[in-house]
């Protein structure tokens, strides 16, 4: 028979889990608004950019992100509320305040994390880790509660009149409104389903379940789009889908070759870190912008290039463009004048 003692105790049991997890949410608070602030567009460490990241392989939300990442705006909005959620689910989980709302705020954010991120992570795949524990917890918390050391149990304990409504076992803690069949079968089905995203996810992110290992945060790729010679201009889309999020790809070579393998056109690094509005018109928050030695392409990072091709006169036929990364990767497509 499960009654308050039992809830009180399994949900004590389950104290470290969740003040960690609490301040795990808390915590990307703290430091967006009172460490640094990094809700201010345009300036380095816009946690609108670091969003910008998860689009090139997120799954299942990726037309949210494109949209939030092509409407500046909303996407502020979109970081402030999301920003004031964590702060909330995240210091009601460290009090043990309405739990249970809380774990279900919990379960939505780490979905979140693991839909659009969970593919990001150089190391020991971080943000897969990171969705598949939160969503997990989450769930765990909602059928605890917040036991002994939380102020749900302490106002059940004082009979506060609003711990006596029937919802308060769904949104606080105690004992659920449910039979125990009911919560046993929830509890088996939740898990299984559970268990069956995370071997999903880290199948598709990282063939971790059979087949090859992949990790998509290891090295740079560029994608190249809609190559096109026309007004004396070469012009191409240009878009970073791979590669570590806290460092990007380094452009110090463009190259126009002619069917003999003879380069007839060419930007090198020094040209490349000259470049200026005129030829990058950027798609995303996530911008392309000349560095101080290359052109520096960060993950997400999405733009139309322009290279007036000034008094060069080509031959009509098939052209191979070339981009050179300072790593020694060659990213090329087949253009035709």
């Amino acid at each position: 028979m499960l009654n308050q003692q039992t809830y009180t105790y399994t949900g004590m049991f389950a104290t470290a889990l969740r003040w960690v997890a609490g301040w795990t949410y808390f915590s990307a608070f703290w430091r967006r608004l009172i460490i640094d602030n990094k809700l201010i567009q345009d300036e380095a460490g816009y946690i609108g950019e670091k969003f910008n990241h998860f689009l090139p392989n997120a799954l299942g939300i990726k037309p949210i992100i494109e949209y939030l990442v092509l409407n500046p705006e909303a996407l502020w909005w979109a970081m402030v509320i999301f920003t004031i959620v964590e702060a909330i689910v995240g210091l009601f989980l460290i009090l043990g305040l309405f739990t249970r709302i809380a774990s279900i705020g919990m379960f939505a954010l780490a979905m979140g994390i693991l839909l659009g991120s969970g593919w990001i992570g150089t190391t020991c795949l971080d943000e897969w880790q990171i969705g598949v524990l939160g969503v997990a917890s989450g769930f765990s918390l909602f059928f605890m509660g917040g036991g002994k050391y939380s102020l749900d149990e302490y106002f059940l304990r004082k009979k506060k009149p609003f711990t006596q409504k029937k919802y308060f076992s769904f949104l606080g803690s105690g004992v659920l409104n449910l039979k125990e069949k009911t919560i046993s079968i929830s509890v088996l089905v939740g898990s299984i389903l559970i268990f069956g995203l995370t071997l999903f996810t880290n199948q598709v992110f990282h063939g971790g379940v059979w087949g090859t290992l992949h990790n998509k945060s290891v090295r740079p790729k560029l994608e190249i789009t809609d190559a096109k010679l026309a007004d004396n201009q070469l012009k191409f889309m240009l878009y970073r889908v791979e590669g570590a999020d806290v460092y990007g790809s380094f452009l110090i070579g463009v190259q126009l070759l002619n069917e003999n393998g003879e380069i007839v056109f060419e930007r090198n690094q020094e040209d490349l870190s000259q470049l200026t509005q005129e030829n990058i018109e950027n798609i995303y928050v996530a911008k392309i912008k000349p560095g101080a030695h290359s052109l520096v392409i960060p993950l997400g990072a999405k733009a139309m290039m322009n290279f007036p091709l000034e008094d060069l006169n080509l031959d009509p036929g098939k052209y191979e463009l070339k981009l050179i990364d300072i790593s020694g990767l060659t990213w090329s497509v087949e253009v035709n004048n």
